[in-house]
């Protein structure tokens, strides 16, 4: 399989690094070569550790809820940096309070992100969908 690049980190203010950890560990078993970017990181740090290594993915995570606000225009910075396609993955607690998650789906797939996972999404899911996306051969 070749090794396919995946930038992954948590956006913001936010500081939760359990998940990021397991995320990473994850990935990188099931044979992606995985950018870990770490928490309290801007789209900038996403935007340019994708450019740098030339990566297929970005994966953003968000469990403090303000992920709707972190994660505004980042299909367009990328797309300004060069990024235009890569995909753009986001999960999480990504929104404050409890609201209807077909709304929270569309509002960041209207913002471009290719996929949108709700709180407690398996790590699993994730791989199977990059591995559809990228067209990886098993």
């Amino acid at each position: 399989m070749k090794n396919n690049k995946i930038v992954l980190g948590v956006i913001g203010s936010d500081c939760h690094a359990v998940g990021n950890k397991i995320l990473d560990y994850a990935l990188t078993e099931a044979g992606f070569e995985v950018i870990n970017i770490g928490v309290l990181s801007p789209q900038e740090d996403f935007i340019n550790a994708a450019k740098e290594t030339n990566a297929d993915a970005i994966l953003v995570s968000s469990l403090y809820g303000h992920g709707e606000l972190d994660c505004k225009g980042m299909r367009e910075n990328c797309d300004e940096a060069g990024l235009d396609g890569i995909l753009l993955y986001v999960g999480g607690n990504i929104v404050v309070g409890k609201q209807n998650w077909e709304d929270v789906h569309s509002r960041f797939k209207s913002m471009g992100f290719d996929r949108v996972y709700p709180p407690g999404t398996s790590v699993d899911t994730t791989i199977e969908d990059l591995n559809k996306d990228l067209k990886v051969q098993a």
